[in-house]
C-alpha cells in the first residue's frame, strides 16, 4: 500500500505492483541476468560466472530499503543494485563478481527494466480496455435501439439511439488500442550501449551480445538491423506516452458523457449501485458515479504528464541531467493514472443501467421542439427551405414560450395554409414526431458500426500481467 491514499484512490494495485520497488529491482535484474548469459554465450565473459550472476539476480537477495535509499544519494537507481549484486556473486567466487554488469551502463538497466514492466503494464491495460468495449457491445446489443436525445452545445438536439451513441464512445477505445500496440512495437525495445552508446567495451561482440539480451527478454531483435541505443534519442518512447495520454482523454470523454446522463435531472443511464459505493457521508439519498469521478481525476492530470514527456526530450548530448529522471517518474504516473480510469469505467461498464422510460420523458418534455429539423425538411419539399425554416423558427419561439406542443401548432399551421394543406396531412406530421422513426437513422447507422467494432476486438487474454 502507498504511502500517499490519494494516489492510491485514484490507481489500482495491479498497475501499482507492476512498478513498485521489487518489481522494477527484479526488472533490473533479469536484465543483468540476460547480459550476463549474452556474453557468455558470445565468449566475452566465462560461463561459470554468468551461470553465478543469473543465480544471484533474485529480489529476494536485495535490501530494497537500503537500494532505495542510495539511490536517492547516487542519483541513480542501478549503481547500488548493481552493487549489492556484486557483494552477492563475491560471495560465491570473487573472481566472478568482477563481470557483473560487464560492458553495460546505468540507463541500459533502468530503461530496460522499465521497457520489461510497461510491456506488462501494457498487458493490464489492454485487458481492460477489451473489458470497457466488450461491456459497453454488451450492453448496445441489448439496448441499443432504445432512443434518445442527442445534445449539442449542452442543450437538446434531436433524437437518436442509445447504440449509435455507444458506438461513439467505442470506437476510440479501439483506435487508440491500435495506435498503442503500433508504438509499442516502436518504444518496447532493449537499451543497451554502453558508457556513451558505442558499447565500447564489447568491442566487435557488442551488437551480437545485445540481439541475444534483447531474444533472452523477449523483446524485439532483428538480425538485419544495427543496434542502436536511444539513451537520450527519446522519440519512440514518449510517442507511446503520448498515445497512452490520448487515451486517457477517450476514457474522460466517455465518464463525461455517463456522469452528465446519470445527474438526477437526467437519469438516463446510472453506474451499478453496490454498498459502500457512490454514498456521501451527509446526505443518504445520494448516488455518486464513482467510476466517472476517478477516469476524470486522472484526465485532469494525464496533460500535465503527457507534456512533462515532452519537455524532458530535450536531454543533454549522450546522457540527460535531470529530464531523464524525471521523465521515469512521469511515466509511472501516466500508466497508473489512466490504467485507474479504464480499470473503474470496465467495472462500471458490466452493470451499466439504462432507463428507457427516463430517454423518452427527455423527449417528451421538450414538447416536440426536437423534431423540428425533420419538420423543416418535410415542409421544404412543399414550400422551400427559406419559408419552411421561418415557419418553424415561429412556431418553435411559440411553444418555448407559451408551451403548446410543436405537433400542434404545426397542423394548425397547416391547416391555414392551402399550399401545405393540399401536399401534408395529419398522417404524413405524425412519423416526424415519433421518436422511434427519429431514431432508425441512428439505429441504421450504428448497426454495421456496432458490427465492425466487435469484430476489431479481441479474445482477452486470461493472465495479462505476465
Amino acid at each position: 500500500m502507498p504511502g500517499n491514499p490519494f494516489e492510491a484512490m485514484l490507481s489500482t494495485p495491479a498497475m501499482q505492483a507492476v512498478f513498485d520497488a521489487p518489481a522494477i529491482a527484479q526488472a533490473m535484474l533479469d536484465f543483468e541476468a540476460a547480459l550476463a548469459q549474452a556474453e557468455a554465450l558470445e565468449g566475452v565473459i566465462p560461463t561459470a560466472a554468468a551461470q553465478l550472476i543469473a543465480a544471484a539476480c533474485r529480489v529476494d537477495s536485495i535490501d530494497l530499503e537500503t537500494w532505495v535509499g542510495e539511490s536517492r544519494r547516487a542519483g541513480s537507481l542501478a549503481i547500488p543494485l548493481v552493487k549489492q549484486l556484486t557483494r552477492r556473486v563475491a560471495e560465491r567466487d570473487e573472481a566472478a563478481a568482477r563481470w557483473v554488469h560487464w560492458g553495460s551502463t546505468s540507463q541500459d538497466v533502468i530503461d530496460t527494466a522499465m521497457v520489461l514492466a510497461t510491456r506488462r503494464a501494457l498487458a493490464l491495460l489492454d485487458a481492460d480496455l477489451q473489458r470497457l468495449a466488450a461491456a459497453l457491445l454488451a450492453l448496445a446489443e441489448r439496448e441499443g435501439d432504445a432512443p434518445m436525445l442527442a445534445r449539442t452545445l449542452m442543450q437538446p438536439a434531436s433524437v437518436i439511439s442509445l447504440g449509435f451513441k455507444i458506438a461513439g464512445w467505442v470506437a476510440p477505445l479501439l483506435r487508440c488500442r491500435a495506435r498503442l500496440q503500433r508504438a509499442a512495437g516502436e518504444a518496447l525495445r532493449l537499451q543497451f550501449g554502453g558508457a556513451v552508446g558505442t558499447l565500447a567495451t564489447l568491442g566487435d561482440a557488442g551488437p551480437a551480445v545485445a540481439r541475444r539480451v534483447a531474444a533472452l527478454l523477449g523483446l524485439p531483435t532483428s538480425p538485419d538491423e544495427p543496434h542502436h541505443a536511444w539513451h537520450t534519442q527519446r522519440d519512440s518512447w514518449v510517442a507511446f506516452g503520448c498515445e497512452l495520454a490520448v487515451l486517457g482523454g477517450v476514457c474522460a470523454k466517455f465518464a463525461r458523457d455517463l456522469s452528465l446522463m446519470a445527474q438526477a435531472e437526467v437519469g438516463e443511464m446510472n453506474e451499478p449501485a453496490a454498498p459502500g459505493k457512490g454514498g456521501s457521508s451527509a446526505m443518504p439519498h445520494k448516488r455518486n458515479p464513482v467510476a466517472c469521478l476517478q477516469a476524470l481525476a486522472a484526465a485532469v492530470r494525464t496533460p500535465q504528464r503527457a507534456a512533462s514527456l515532452l519537455g524532458a526530450m530535450a536531454q543533454e548530448h549522450e546522457r540527460g541531467l535531470g529530464n531523464w529522471q524525471a521523465e521515469l517518474a512521469e511515466w509511472v504516473g501516466l500508466w497508473t493514472g489512466v490504467h485507474a480510469a479504464l480499470a473503474a469505467l470496465a467495472e462500471a461498464a458490466e452493470g451499466l443501467q439504462v432507463d428507457r422510460q427516463r430517454m423518452r420523458a427527455n423527449i417528451d418534455a421538450l414538447q416536440g421542439l426536437v423534431f423540428a429539423e425533420a419538420c423543416t425538411a418535410r415542409l421544404a419539399a412543399v414550400i422551400g427551405r427559406p419559408r419552411a425554416q421561418a415557419l418553424l423558427e415561429q412556431l418553435s419561439a411559440r411553444v418555448a414560450a407559451v408551451g403548446p406542443p410543436l405537433q400542434a401548432l404545426l397542423l394548425e399551421a397547416i391547416a391555414q395554409d392551402s399550399e401545405l394543406a393540399a401536399s401534408l396531412s395529419a398522417a404524413d406530421i405524425a412519423p416526424l414526431f415519433d421518436p422511434a422513426v427519429a431514431a432508425e437513422l441512428a439505429v441504421a447507422r450504428a448497426t454495421p458500426w456496432l458490427a465492425a467494432l466487435a469484430h476489431e476486438l479481441p479474445p482477452r487474454t486470461s493472465n495479462p500481467a505476465s
